[in-house]
C-alpha cells in the first residue's frame, strides 16, 4: 500500500543539544479515528535503555516537564537490554517513580531476547494509553519536541510522525563522520521506496495502537 503524502510543519527552534527540531507526518487516508478528548492528551513514550544510567533522570525530568507545559498527560516505558548498568538503571527508574513521575520499566534478560526493534515492541505493548511514541535514551532526541512530534498523531490528522534530521532546522547533536554519513544515506536511499520520508530510519516516533495492530 502506497504511503500518503507527507508534510513538513514548523517546529521551535532547537536548543544547544536539539538533534531534532522539525517533523515530517504521514497524512491520514479517510476519516481520522475519532478519539476522546482525554485521549487527545494522553500520551505513552517508549525508551529502549543499555546502560544509559546517566541519561536516564535528565531524560525524564525534561519529558514531563515539556509535556505537561503541553497538557499532556504521559506515561514513560522503559525497556532495559541487560547491561553492567542495568541494576542502576533500575533503581533510577524506581525513585523517579517514587518521587512521582509515571515511569515503567521492565528490565529484559538476556535470555528474553535482546535488540532495539523488539525492545521497542515490547514496550508498546506494555503502554496503556492510545497514542505511542519512541524516542532514545541518549537525549540526541529533544524531550522538548516530544509534544510537536505527537501532536499531529494525537489530533487524528496524521498516522505516524517523524522527528526528522533531514528537514530545515534539523541536524545532529554531534559531528558524524564520514563513513557514517555516507552509510546513512545509502541506508536512507534504499529505505526510499518504502518509505518515502526525508528520515526512514530515525527512532524518533509517534504512532498510535492503531495503526500498529493493523500492521500486525
Amino acid at each position: 500500500q502506497a504511503l500518503a503524502p507527507t508534510a513538513e510543519p514548523k517546529l521551535r527552534p532547537p536548543v544547544a543539544c536539539a538533534a531534532w527540531p522539525e517533523l515530517m507526518a504521514t497524512r491520514r487516508k479517510g476519516p481520522p479515528t475519532k478519539l476522546s478528548s482525554d485521549a487527545k492528551k494522553e500520551l505513552s513514550v517508549v525508551v529502549p535503555t543499555y546502560n544509559e544510567t546517566e541519561n536516564l533522570r535528565p531524560l525524564c525530568e525534561r519529558l514531563f516537564a515539556a509535556c505537561k507545559g503541553a497538557g499532556l498527560t504521559i506515561e514513560l516505558v522503559v525497556v532495559d537490554d541487560e547491561s553492567e548498568g542495568s541494576e542502576e538503571t533500575e533503581k533510577i527508574a524506581k525513585a523517579l517513580a517514587s518521587e512521582g513521575y509515571a515511569v515503567r520499566i521492565h528490565c529484559r534478560k538476556k535470555a528474553e531476547g535482546r535488540g532495539l526493534s523488539s525492545a521497542v515492541l515490547l514496550g508498546f505493548g506494555m503502554a496503556k494509553y492510545a497514542t505511542l511514541l519512541c524516542m532514545d535514551a541518549d537525549l540526541q532526541h529533544e524531550p522538548e519536541s516530544v509534544p510537536d512530534v505527537a501532536k499531529p498523531v494525537l489530533e487524528g490528522s496524521a498516522e505516524f510522525a517523524i522527528g526528522s534530521r533531514h528537514v530545515e532546522g534539523g541536524g545532529l547533536g554531534f559531528e558524524w563522520s564520514m563513513l557514517r554519513r555516507v552509510v546513512s544515506s545509502g541506508a536512507k536511499l534504499l529505505a526510499w521506496f518504502l518509505a518515502p520520508s526525508t528520515d526512514p530510519l530515525s527512532g524518533f516516533f509517534c504512532v498510535s495502537k492503531e495503526v500498529l495492530n493493523r500492521g500486525e
